[in-house]
């Protein structure tokens, strides 16, 4: 059994099928109590996430059932591609970000403040995908910028909260779920075998859960070429941090008077 989930509390957004109703199988058989949210399907709290006031509403009904959260999991999700970026209907773009994103935000902003004013250790854990890292599928601008922007509001959610909450990015590659065609859906990794992959890393509290081996060779095709880019153009110097925005707020802060 893994250390950290027996007894303790858990809340999954698209939890109906997926990655999503893995991760509650994995937790469930570790002694978690597990809340699962979807639009529709047995045992789920019916909630629209793209709906800020359905997600409160969830996040009432979590602590009026348990009387706390201990793990929130963003995992809702839709896919979307197989159009150029110029051949989309803009409806359909701003749809997938109103379940990626806005989605993500939601649950952030609905569960964070309660979870801030808990005594006991927390952790909120946003499902962003490979393709934060890189574009893995083509065509699915939307899709990949969605998750980009998942990757970069969990990042900042992590200097909001309270040292007592935590917060990491999942990062799936290829998993087989409802997203995928069903035609090719059985070549990506099985949901219960990547959740037995994630659960260790969400007991440990990592900053990012991963689970395909062969994304860094993808993700550095991107970073090997801003290398370049870097050394080209903007190369290394002595005292290079002076427009470095980090420096300068550090510089600014230990300036001021205690």
């Amino acid at each position: 059994m893994t250390r950290g989930f027996a007894g303790q509390v858990a809340v999954i957004t698209g939890g109906a099928g997926g990655i999503g109703q893995a991760l509650a199988r994995a937790l469930t058989a570790e002694g978690a109590q597990v809340l699962l949210a979807d639009l529709q399907g047995k045992d789920v709290f019916p909630c629209d996430v793209s709906d800020p006031a359905a997600v409160e509403a969830l996040a009432d009904h979590a602590w009026t059932r348990f009387g706390r959260v201990d793990l929130l999991i963003n995992n809702a999700g839709i896919g979307g591609g197989g159009k150029k970026l110029f051949d989309q209907p803009l409806a359909d773009a701003r749809r997938i970000f109103e379940v990626n994103f806005w989605g993500v935000w939601h649950g952030c902003a609905a569960f964070a403040p309660r979870m801030a004013a808990q005594d006991q250790a927390s952790a909120i854990y946003n499902v962003a995908s490979e393709n934060a890292l890189f574009c893995a599928v083509p065509r699915s601008a939307a899709y990949i910028a969605s998750k980009h922007a998942v990757l970069g509001l969990t990042e900042s959610l992590r200097e909001d909260l309270p040292p007592h909450v935590h917060a990491g990015t999942i990062i799936p590659g290829w998993v087989a779920t409802g997203i995928n065609p069903a035609a090719i859906r059985d070549q990506a990794m099985d949901a219960d075998t990547f959740a037995a992959i994630v659960l260790p890393q969400l007991a440990a509290r990592e900053r990012f859960v991963v689970s395909h081996a062969y994304n860094p060779v993808r993700m550095h095709e991107r970073i090997d070429a801003l290398d370049v880019a870097f050394s080209r153009f903007a190369p290394r110097y002595p005292g290079d941090d002076e427009h470095d925005v980090r420096t300068f707020i550090a510089r600014m802060r230990a300036a001021r008077p205690a």
